[in-house]
């Protein structure tokens, strides 16, 4: 893997990392950009904003090399949501996630930050960091890794006026940096269908589909969503209770049968719904491709249900989005123009 950074082969390394705090780079920026306070309200390309800044800080320090980006974040239960999973996945990047209580509040991630970056010091293995956030509880952390030497770069996001960072924050950082709109700009948009899916959505997310005329072929459509604040084994013990009769049976050389596999990618969906969350799983709409990694997971578990591999089967392997696809659709009241 070709180190990310400024510096020459032979050259001395000055390592860096980056830390954000993910609830203040999006909440600042939303509001800046979109007049936005809630995450639902906005959609936002992560992966190329994380690219961008990895980029923006090997200009900074071009005479550095990063060690990695941490990414500090919160999800229900610490359960990682879709946007999570992918950014998970990036080289160079660590995802910590705080726990996000039923009011939307962040707990734990600030703890997080203080912690890592001191331990970065403690342990020598930065010279420099860079700081993205704006909360006066990250000063004992700052004045930490100063004491061992390091050097503490603090980004902010471009108020729309007055400041979105504490004064003392500011003033114990070594340099301070303002990312202006137009450098964000690109990456956070406006929500479309998943808003509209989600609409109406308060506290735990719930699907309040309108009512229409049964379907024989819809085997979980009377199936309503089951809170995210209920605990995670009663949301998997739902899921359990709704897994087809026919899973696990099929025998190994048995031709594969469509609406068999369908409805395992159906069961899939159904059980992501509950465990995972349908605001998470909504802000996947309105497909039908998945992200890689999310496309991998689903295969992997049809897989263990069916207990057969679909490696050599292409033709299963889509009827499994299909039906994962046809639940989620449902759950949403989604209809594909």
């Amino acid at each position: 893997m070709t180190p990310i950074g400024g510096m020459l082969p032979g050259l001395p390394s000055r390592r860096y990392a980056i830390l954000i705090d993910v609830g203040y780079l999006y909440a600042a920026a939303a509001e800046l950009l979109l007049d936005a306070t809630s995450r639902r309200d906005y959609r936002v390309d992560a992966e190329k904003l994380i690219k961008s800044l990895i980029e923006r800080a090997a200009i900074r320090l071009s005479d550095g090399e990063l060690l990695r980006l941490y990414w500090f974040d919160a999800a229900r239960d610490r359960v990682p949501t879709v946007d999570q999973r992918v950014i998970a996945n990036m080289d160079y990047v660590k995802v910590r996630l705080g726990n996000l209580n039923s009011r939307g509040q962040q707990k734990g991630v600030d703890a997080q930050i203080r912690s890592d970056l001191e331990l970065l010091a403690r342990h020598r293995a930065i010279h420099e960091a860079i700081l993205l956030a704006g909360d006066e509880d990250m000063v004992p952390a700052v004045e930490v890794a100063q004491a061992y030497g390091v050097r503490v770069h603090l980004w902010g996001v471009e108020p729309p006026y007055g400041t979105n960072q504490a004064e003392r924050l500011v003033w114990e950082s070594d340099t301070v940096e303002t990312i202006e709109s137009e450098e964000l700009k690109a990456y956070f948009t406006k929500s479309g269908t998943a808003a509209a899916a989600t609409h109406g959505m308060v506290g735990a997310p719930m699907a309040q589909p309108e009512p229409r005329v049964p379907n024989p072929a819809v085997v979980f459509g009377t199936r309503q969503s089951v809170a995210v604040t209920m605990t995670a084994a009663d949301a998997l013990a739902q899921a359990e209770s709704a897994r087809p009769k026919f899973v696990r049976t099929t025998q190994t050389g048995e031709k594969l049968d469509p609406e068999t596999v369908r409805s395992i990618g159906e069961y899939v969906g159904h059980k992501w719904l509950l465990t995972r969350g349908a605001d998470n799983i909504a802000d996947l709409l309105p497909g039908p491709q998945l992200p890689t990694v999310i496309d991998k997971e689903l295969l992997v578990e049809a897989e263990k249900e069916l207990g057969y591999s679909l490696r050599d089967h292409p033709e299963a392997r889509i009827w499994v989005r299909d039906g994962f696809w046809e639940r989620v659709h449902r759950e949403f009241d989604y209809d594909e123009e």
